[in-house]
């Protein structure tokens, strides 16, 4: 479907923005998470300028992003390694038991 004007409350200001219906929710708890950040940085550092919140806000939010990255990075790193060994580990469980044979090279993907 194609994007449908919404009207969005940001920090005490009215935003019109084009969003797909489907996402339509989804944008709406964005902007509820977004002006919750800036009321609380407005209050932990007394900053006044909304510009400059946002700014805060916008860094706070990459920073965070950066660091979920970095967590799934490690994650599907542990998780490949942790595959790998199960794999190594059947594989010589079978051959153990007779069922293969080891041949030079000879790995199972």
């Amino acid at each position: 479907m194609s994007a449908q004007p919404v009207d969005i409350q940001i920090f005490g200001r009215t935003l019109r923005v084009n969003c797909p219906p489907e996402q339509q929710e989804a944008l709406n708890q964005a902007a509820e998470d977004l002006n919750q950040r800036l009321q609380n940085l407005k209050v932990r550092t007394r900053v006044t300028n909304t510009e400059q919140l946002v700014f805060i806000a916008a860094l706070n939010v990459c920073h965070e992003l950066a660091q979920e990255r970095l967590k799934t990075r490690d994650y599907a790193a542990n998780m490949e390694q942790r595959i790998r060994l199960l794999q190594q580990t059947i594989e010589q469980a079978l051959v153990e038991q007779g069922r293969i044979t080891e041949r030079p090279g000879n790995q199972f993907e």
